[in-house]
């Protein structure tokens, strides 16, 4: 492992019980994935893509097998430990958004800051930045029913940001977009990934989209095959 390696994964498994059955979705996963990288995962339905965001987001825990994240294991983390974790570390942007409705843009950003110790006037000031670097400052106390589809993921990736996190975890963020709105929320993920450093890993099914990423994977039968953009 490098110092450089923010995540790596190593004989990592995935299965669950169904009845009697157990099904396995992946049963020996390898990865690494340095500090700064923008990957974007890929592969048919039922490959394990969300899954594996999930595991990185510590939203799961693997069945065997070990995550590293700056050198540290994730797996073993007690769920109030792991909570923390997620809070500090990771940044999350869905498909559809997942905006709460009766609360204006700025309170939906500032919703991850309330786990954290921050004063009022500390979380305000993250809010303000994060809208402004979505450009969406001039819309702080919108609703999401009054902001479009792209902006309200705009809102979404403000949230993601927020905190500082040091790693976006992204499922199918342009899966509910028209193409131009959607090229404009890849542009703003490569600029948080170019500019500001952000590590970022995509599941996407659009090659398309894909071609924003540093390097795209695919993730089929269990292994990874990569190809860079």
């Amino acid at each position: 492992m490098s110092d450089s390696d923010l995540i790596v994964l190593r004989n990592v498994a995935k299965a669950y019980r169904r009845g009697e059955e157990t099904i396995s979705i992946f049963a020996d996963l390898n990865l690494t994935i340095p500090s700064g990288d923008f990957v974007a995962m890929m592969g048919p339905s039922g490959s394990g893509k969300t899954t594996l965001l999930n595991l990185l987001g510590g939203l799961d825990r693997p069945t065997s097998g070990t995550i590293l994240f700056d050198g540290a294991p994730i797996e073993k983390l007690s769920e109030n430990k792991l909570s923390a974790w997620r809070a500090a570390n990771i940044g999350f942007i869905f498909q559809f958004y997942n905006l709460m409705p009766t609360m204006s843009a700025a309170r939906n950003v500032e919703l991850p800051l309330l786990l954290t110790p921050l004063s009022t006037a500390d979380r305000k000031r993250r809010v303000k930045t994060a809208l402004e670097i979505v450009g969406l400052e001039n819309r702080a106390g919108h609703k999401p029913k009054e902001l479009s589809g792209g902006q309200q993921q705009r809102v979404a990736i403000a949230r993601a940001i927020v905190s500082d996190p040091k790693l976006i975890l992204a499922d199918e963020p342009t899966g509910d977009l028209d193409r131009t709105t959607a090229v404009e929320i890849l542009e703003m993920l490569q600029l948080l990934n170019r500019e500001l450093g952000k590590t970022i890993v995509m599941v996407t099914h659009d090659p398309a989209a894909a071609k924003y990423a540093r390097r795209e994977l695919h993730l089929d039968k269990g292994t990874f095959e990569e190809r860079h953009t």
